[in-house]
């Protein structure tokens, strides 16, 4: 579960630290307080890309940090060992980040940095985010096939349909490659071929032209070269005032010397070091080799001329050049040899075609399996949120392959006992799709294993009566996960567990959003704001006690 999370210069929070607990978490306050900051917060750390805008005004940076406890980390240990991130120490998960006001963040967990991919595949496991629209994903046909694969357990199936689906699909991608300007198949073979022969005969080689360029250069300055190099081999050992005569002449004096100063022997030893012989040696080597040959440095002249001519033709590097080659012999082959791939590809797309619609069928027969039990289920958990006389139905047709399976759903609704049963999308206002949405988490919850739910607003469009079957249903979840909502209504924040109350204040001309967590009073007191204002009254706060001891 989420026990600690951090905000730091975000919007209008300075620095707060909210103390989450297990079971039914409620945030309450005005609206503008500040609440969605909480949301945005939580979004940020699950991988939602960040605005600068957000950072608190004067401040060159803003921190959100979420600190979450588990009796168990195997749900997501392979994920963070992919990943190189440190495994949980003391079954606690960290996750942080820093947005800064230069347009970067940096994302950690486990003080281990990680891509934003990293944290929504984390997230996903971590959170379920219910947000004040997200009742109309309802509405959409693959929300609806989700619900019902994640109510039946029957990932396994739906994953290896996917499988057969991605096989065929790549065929058909190459297939499609291999038809791609067939009207121009001979100029382009003709093309292919010359490329081809033109790079094969350059034969280039990776290091090749850096070598050739340094022995052009020697050649081109041979002259030069030479009179440097004999000079220096003068200087060196052949002059009587020669380097290697002076050194000779310091050595008999540091051998007397050394007799006289034991510091000396050291210093003959440095001497000893000084290996002129050797540097002339080389130098002689190297000079024996420098030759002025005009046949030489005219092939040298050409190779390079033919590097920079095949650079400008066929990439930029020789690697790039190499790279072009591959892929237009690959291309070439592919021509070449179009009809035979096409068959062999045609062949293999029936075979795969023939299997997908076999685990498309597999499929069907396991969501034709578990669609009433949802729709039972679905059904009763309405009826304790108010709709005595509404029946919820899941209706499957078979369709051509798509990529979620071979079937067609809708979330059918009967708005009144007896009546018809409609889409979902047809006859639902904002307040049912929420009650509709929030019955299915109940439904799901029992066999959900993400540890988090977070409602914002999922009283939305509701009250009275309404308000409280939907506190109770909240409640009755929060056996099975830690839950936070963010709520208007009293009638579902009596239900809460731990309750936090979030308020704006005013100091020296800033704003500042604070949270604290109310108990006793103070949260009769918020309650009772809740349900008549500001100007509190002793019968308001007499109905805040008795909806607290009700609840």
């Amino acid at each position: 579960m989420l026990t600690s999370l951090r905000i730091k210069n975000l919007a209008l929070v300075q620095d707060l630290r909210i103390p989450f607990q297990s079971g039914l978490n409620v945030i309450t306050g005005e609206t503008g307080a500040g609440k969605s900051i909480l949301m945005g917060a939580l979004k940020l750390l699950l991988g939602e890309r960040a605005d600068k805008s957000a950072i608190r005004s004067g401040e060159d940076a803003c921190l959100v940090d979420a600190v979450f406890e588990f009796p168990s980390t195997t749900s997501f240990d392979a994920l963070l060992a992919e990943n190189g991130v440190d495994m949980c120490e003391g079954m606690q998960l960290v996750i942080r980040r820093i947005i800064k006001a230069s347009g970067t963040s940096q994302n950690m967990v486990n003080d281990c940095p990680v891509t934003l991919q990293l944290l929504k595949r984390l997230g996903a496991l971590l959170v379920d985010m219910y947000g004040v629209y997200d009742h109309q994903s309802l509405l959409h046909t693959d929300t609806q096939l989700d619900i019902l694969d994640a109510f039946g357990c029957i990932d396994k199936e739906r994953k290896a349909y996917e499988k057969k689906y991605r096989d065929f699909w790549a065929l058909e991608k190459r297939k499609q490659e291999l038809l791609q300007n067939h009207e121009d198949v001979e100029a382009q073979i003709d093309l292919l071929s010359y490329r081809v022969k033109e790079i094969e005969d350059a034969a280039l080689a990776e290091n090749e032209e850096e070598k050739i360029r340094q022995e052009h250069t020697i050649m081109g300055h041979a002259q030069r070269i030479l009179e440097l190099s004999n000079t220096a081999l003068t200087m060196l050992t052949e002059n009587e005032d020669s380097v290697f005569n002076t050194l000779t002449h310091t050595q008999r004096m540091l051998d007397e010397l050394s007799r006289l100063v034991p510091d000396a022997e050291d210093w003959k030893q440095e001497l000893h070091g000084l290996t002129v012989q050797e540097l002339g040696t080389t130098i002689q080597s190297f000079v024996s080799g420098i030759e002025s040959d005009p046949a030489r440095l005219h092939w040298l002249d050409e190779r390079l001329a033919l590097y920079q001519k095949m650079k400008r033709k066929h990439g930029n590097t020789v690697s790039e050049i190499f790279e072009t080659l591959e892929a237009s012999k690959k291309r070439l082959k592919d021509l070449k040899t179009r009809s035979e791939q096409l068959a062999d590809i045609e062949k293999n797309m029936e075979h795969i075609y023939s299997q997908l619609e076999q685990t498309g069928n597999i499929l069907r027969d396991k969501r034709q399996q578990v669609s009433g039990g949802l729709s039972k289920n679905i059904t009763k958990e309405l009826k304790e949120l108010g709709f005595s006389h509404r029946a919820f139905r899941i209706r499957l047709s078979a369709t051509t392959p798509q990529t979620s399976g071979m079937d067609e759903i809708e979330f059918e609704f009967a708005p009144n006992a007896g009546e018809s049963h409609y889409p979902l999308r047809a006859i639902a206002s904002s307040g049912e799709i929420s009650r509709v949405m929030l019955a299915t988490k109940a439904v799901l919850a029992k066999h959900d294993k993400i540890p988090l739910l977070v409602f914002d607003e999922v009283d939305a469009h509701i009250g009275g009566e309404m308000g409280t079957a939907v506190g109770c249903k909240l409640s009755e979840i929060s056996t099975y996960h830690q839950v936070i909502v963010i709520t208007h209504l009293p009638q579902v924040a009596v239900f809460g567990n731990t309750h936090f109350a979030v308020s704006k204040d005013v100091k020296g001309n800033r704003t500042f959003t604070n949270i604290e967590t109310i108990e006793k009073e103070g949260r009769v007191e918020e309650i009772a704001r809740m349900l008549g204002g500001k100007k509190m009254t002793d019968v308001t706060l007499q109905h805040a006690r008795e909806m607290l001891k009700q609840a």
